[in-house]
C-alpha cells in the first residue's frame, strides 16, 4: 500500500471517530432539548394548575358569600375566576399533547368543572337573584339550595374535582422529577461520551501520526545514511526495504544508483590509470626524439660553427626553440592532467615566504621587481596547489612583461571565511574580450613564434581553483597592466 493511502485511511479513520462523536452529541442534544422542553411545558402546566385550584376555592367561597347576603361583589369575583379558569383549561389542553394520560385527566377535570359550574353554581346564583321577587321564588331557591348544597352532592363534586386536580398535579410533579433525572443523566452522558470519543480521537490520531512519522523518518534516515556513505566514497553500500510504497521504490532506485556508481567509478578509475600510464609513456616517447633533435642541433653548432652561415644559424636556433616549446608543452600537459589528483597534507604556509620562493625559482628578468605587501598571512592549507597558483600567475606576469623597468605586487584582503590574494603587474594589459579566453588550455594572446608559450599556465590555475570551489577574477585594460585576484578558503 502506498504511503499516501496509509495517510488517507488514517485521516479517514480519525474523521469517522470525530463524526461519530458529533452524531452522538447531536442525538444527546435532541434528548436534552426534549427534556428541557418538557420541563418548560410542565412548569407552565403546574403553574396553571395551581392557579386553577386557587380559582376553584375562590369560586366556592364567592358562591357561598353571594348565597348568604346577595352582595354583587361576590358574584363579580365568581365570574372573574370562572372566566380565568376557562382560559386556563384551554391553555392546558393546548400544552398537553394528544395521547398523554394527563389529557384524559384534564378532560375529566373539565367535565367536573363544567358540571359544578353549570349544574350547581349558576343555577343557585340565578335562583338567589330571583328569590327576592316573590315568595314562590324564595321557596324555589330554598328547595334548590337544599338539593344542591345541603344534601352533600355539591361537596362531593368539589371533593372529586380537588382529588382529580391533586392526581393531575402529583403526576406532573413526578414526571418532572423523572425528566429532571433524565436531563441530568443526558448531560452527564454527553460529557462522558464527548470526552471519551474526543480523547480517543486525539490518542488514535497521535498514535497514527507518530507511527507514520517514525516509520517514514526511520526509512528516510536509512537512505540518508546510505547517501552519506556514497558521498564518502563507498559505492558498495545497499539498503534493505521490502515494502511496495514510494519509499521502497526510492530505496530500490538508490540501490540501483549505488550499483551504477560503483561500476562507473571502477571503470573511471581504470580509465584514469590507463590514461595516466598513456600520458607517461607518450611523454617519455615524445621527449626522447625532441632531446635527440636538440642534441643533433648542438653537435652541428659545435662541429660546424665556422661553416654555418648566419641564416642557417638562425634556422637552427628556431629549431631549438621549437624543441624547447615542445618539451614545455609536454610538461604543461602532464602538469595539467595531474592537477587535482595529488594527495597532500595540510600544513602551516607562510604566504610571503611562499611567493618569494616561487619568484626566486622563476629566474626573473632584470628590471622587474617583486613587491610583497606586509601582513601576508600564515594559513593552514595544502602548500603545493597554492604554490602552483602563484607560480603560474607570477610566471605569466614575468613572461609577458613588456617594459624594462616594472613591478609585480602581491597583496591580500582577509574576510570571515576566506582570504583574497592579488597579483598585480604593470605589463601590457589584456583587452576585455580576452578575459575569459585566457583561462582556456593552449590559449595565448601573442604569436607563438614571437614568444615561446604553451598556453597551459592559466588553465592550470583555473583548474586548481575550480577543484577547490574558489574564484579567480581578472581586472585589466590594454596598456594599464593586470590584476589577478583569487580566493582561498581559510
Amino acid at each position: 500500500m502506498k504511503i499516501s493511502q496509509y495517510i488517507f485511511f488514517s485521516f479517514l479513520f480519525i474523521l469517522l471517530l470525530f463524526s461519530l462523536t458529533t452524531y452522538l452529541n447531536f442525538r444527546l442534544s435532541i434528548d436534552v432539548k426534549d427534556n428541557a422542553d418538557f420541563l418548560l411545558r410542565s412548569s407552565t402546566v403546574v403553574r396553571n394548575s395551581s392557579r386553577f385550584q386557587r380559582n376553584v376555592l375562590s369560586m366556592q367561597g364567592n358562591l357561598r358569600g353571594y348565597l348568604l347576603n346577595a352582595d354583587p361583589y361576590f358574584f363579580q369575583a365568581f365570574d372573574s375566576a370562572a372566566n380565568e379558569n376557562a382560559t386556563i383549561l384551554k391553555e392546558l389542553a393546548m400544552l398537553i399533547p394528544e395521547g398523554d394520560i394527563q389529557k384524559q385527566r384534564l378532560q375529566r377535570i373539565v367535565a367536573l368543572n363544567n358540571d359544578w359550574v353549570n349544574n350547581y353554581a349558576y343555577p343557585l346564583k340565578r335562583a338567589k337573584q330571583q328569590s327576592a321577587q316573590s315568595a314562590g321564588s324564595m321557596a324555589a331557591y330554598n328547595k334548590l339550595y337544599l338539593e344542591k348544597m345541603v344534601n352533600g352532592e355539591e361537596k362531593g363534586l368539589n371533593d372529586s374535582l380537588q382529588e382529580r386536580f391533586k392526581q393531575f398535579s402529583n403526576y406532573e410533579y413526578n414526571a418532572r422529577e423523572v425528566r429532571i433525572a433524565e436531563l441530568a443523566e443526558d448531560l452527564r452522558s454527553t460529557r462522558i461520551l464527548s470526552f471519551t470519543f474526543t480523547s480517543l480521537s486525539v490518542i488514535v490520531g497521535f498514535f497514527i501520526a507518530w507511527l507514520l512519522a517514525y516509520s517514514i523518518s526511520r526509512r528516510i534516515m536509512k537512505m540518508v545514511r546510505m547517501a552519506d556513505t556514497i558521498a564518502q566514497g563507498n559505492y558498495q553500500v545497499q539498503t534493505k526495504d521490502t515494502g511496495s510504497d514510494e519509499l521502497s521504490r526510492l530505496a530500490r532506485a538508490l540501490n540501483h544508483m549505488a550499483q551504477v556508481l560503483s561500476e562507473s567509478i571502477t571503470q573511471l578509475k581504470r580509465k584514469n590509470e590507463e590514461l595516466d600510464q598513456f600520458a607517461h609513456v607518450v611523454s617519455h616517447d615524445l621527449k626522447g626524439p625532441l632531446r635527440g633533435i636538440d642534441n643533433v642541433i648542438t653537435w652541428i653548432e659545435e662541429d660546424h660553427s665556422t661553416e654555418i652561415s648566419p641564416k642557417v644559424a638562425q634556422y637552427l636556433q628556431t629549431i631549438k626553440g621549437r624543441v624547447r616549446r615542445g618539451e614545455a608543452l609536454i610538461h604543461g600537459i602532464l602538469t595539467y592532467a595531474r592537477t587535482g589528483s595529488e594527495v597532500s597534507q595540510k600544513e602551516a604556509v607562510d604566504v610571503g615566504m611562499l611567493v618569494q620562493e616561487v619568484y626566486d625559482t622563476l629566474a626573473p628578468q632584470p628590471g622587474i621587481r617583486l613587491e610583497l605587501a606586509t601582513g601576508l598571512p600564515v594559513i593552514h592549507t595544502d602548500k603545493y596547489p597554492l604554490f602552483q597558483v602563484f607560480a603560474n600567475l607570477l610566471g605569466n606576469a614575468l613572461k609577458y612583461h613588456d617594459k624594462p623597468d616594472g613591478y609585480i605586487k602581491v597583496y591580500h584582503r582577509e574576510f570571515s571565511g576566506y582570504h583574497q590574494f592579488f597579483v598585480e603587474d604593470n605589463g601590457p594589459g589584456i583587452a576585455q574580450h580576452y578575459h575569459q579566453k585566457i583561462f582556456g588550455i593552449f590559449q595565448t594572446l601573442q604569436d607563438r613564434d614571437s614568444l615561446e608559450s604553451t598556453g597551459v599556465g592559466l588553465a592550470i590555475v583555473k583548474k586548481i581553483l575550480d577543484a577547490k570551489k574558489e574564484e579567480i577574477i581578472i581586472s585589466s585594460e590594454p596598456g594599464k597592466g593586470s590584476v589577478f585576484s583569487f580566493t582561498w578558503s581559510k
